[in-house]
């Protein structure tokens, strides 16, 4: 795993809305171009779940920056579908893609009391948030695949938000999901394998269900979001 460490900036109010400013008025080619001008490769964390919008984001870095490296956090509860998947965008696209996973007696416990079912904060808290703790603070911006339609918390977001002490930066915030399956289809880009099975959003098996938008995620639960993003 890529060990190098930035200088860590500190980001004021008005630096963040000059920055939303800027690329509000960019497309999403436009926004990543225009990151690697304010920012230095090695200062930006990108992470994708490799899930139904991961083709769309990933074709766009590629074609962009190459160097830039992509984390995975393996929970371990993936769907074969979404290994397979992100093989299979990893060779098309020529990524650098590096897996992160949890403390391995924390996730066997996970497994062992099945805490999906009971504690599914816990549980993701575990295998997701923590995981990705180990290394976010080696960065100063964090890419996300996050859309605006996705869900109402997702609605209130901006392209630049200052969470925890790392610049989010979401160039495909305002993206709608038919101009995403527009692109999709225009750069024939494959579709995640359980789209066509009425998987809308994917994440771990055993907390996904098929669904429009976000409605298939931690079935008969009030949760929205695994709290990467909160």
């Amino acid at each position: 795993m890529s060990t190098i460490t930035v200088e860590k900036r500190t980001f004021t109010e008005k630096y963040i809305s000059e920055l939303n400013q800027k690329y509000r008025a960019l497309s999403v080619t436009e926004r990543i171009e225009q990151l690697y001008k304010d920012f230095d490769v090695n200062e930006v964390m990108l992470t994708s779940s490799f899930a139904t919008s991961s083709a769309f984001l990933l074709h766009e870095f590629s074609k962009v920056n190459n160097n830039q490296i992509i984390y995975f956090i393996d929970t371990t509860y993936h769907f074969e579908e979404t290994l397979t998947y992100k093989k299979q965008l990893t060779e098309l696209y020529g990524l650098k893609v590096e897996s992160i996973s949890g403390n391995p007696i924390d996730n066997d416990f996970t497994t062992r009391n099945e805490t999906w079912k009971t504690m599914p904060e816990f549980c993701c808290d575990v295998n997701k948030v923590r995981p990705l703790q180990q290394i976010n603070e080696r960065f100063n911006v964090w890419v996300s695949g996050l859309m605006e339609w996705q869900s109402d918390h997702r609605a209130t977001l901006d392209i630049f938000e200052l969470r925890n002490g790392i610049l989010k930066f979401y160039p495909l915030l305002d993206v709608t999901k038919e101009k995403r399956e527009q692109y999709i289809k225009a750069h024939e880009l494959p579709f995640h394998p359980l789209a066509s099975k009425g998987y809308s959003s994917v994440g771990c098996k055993h907390c996904t269900v098929p669904g429009d938008g976000r409605s298939g995620r931690w079935n008969n639960s009030p949760k929205t979001e695994c709290g990467l993003h909160l």
